[in-house]
């Protein structure tokens, strides 16, 4: 995690918090920026199954990320998934009332638009690119 500002188009870094290593239960801060905006989150990972998962919530799981890796003839299929859940809807409706539809579907697009952005650049740090 601590390298997820190298290649998130969002994320600009991320932390360990009280010693956390990646296990199940550790708990890691974030620095977000998008164009006039900057915000920290605090996630908590959900699963750790080295080498084949890693998935964390985000802010009293509000949203759920998760990257699963798989092994293919020449190399590794990397596939990233993005949750925005029914609790992190209501939280969106009751911080912004009439513009929670909006703000909700900026979310939606950022996940959309980033995450094969993120995935490539992956791609070309593990390539050496």
């Amino acid at each position: 995690m601590t390298r997820t500002g190298e290649w998130s188009p969002q994320c600009r870094e991320c932390w360990w918090l009280d010693g956390g290593t990646g296990a199940v239960g550790d708990v890691f801060g974030g620095r977000q920026e998008t164009p006039g905006r900057t915000w920290e989150t605090r996630s908590t990972v959900e699963q750790a199954d080295r080498p084949r998962s890693f998935a964390w919530s985000v802010n009293d799981r509000k949203v759920f990320w998760r990257y699963d890796l798989e092994p293919v003839e020449g190399g590794t299929r990397l596939t990233e998934s993005w949750e925005f859940t029914d609790a992190g809807q209501q939280f969106m409706a009751e911080k912004h009332g009439a513009r929670a539809a909006h703000e909700i579907a900026t979310r939606q697009e950022a996940a959309r638009s980033g995450i094969p952005a993120t995935l490539a650049a992956v791609r070309a740090i593990a390539e050496g690119r």
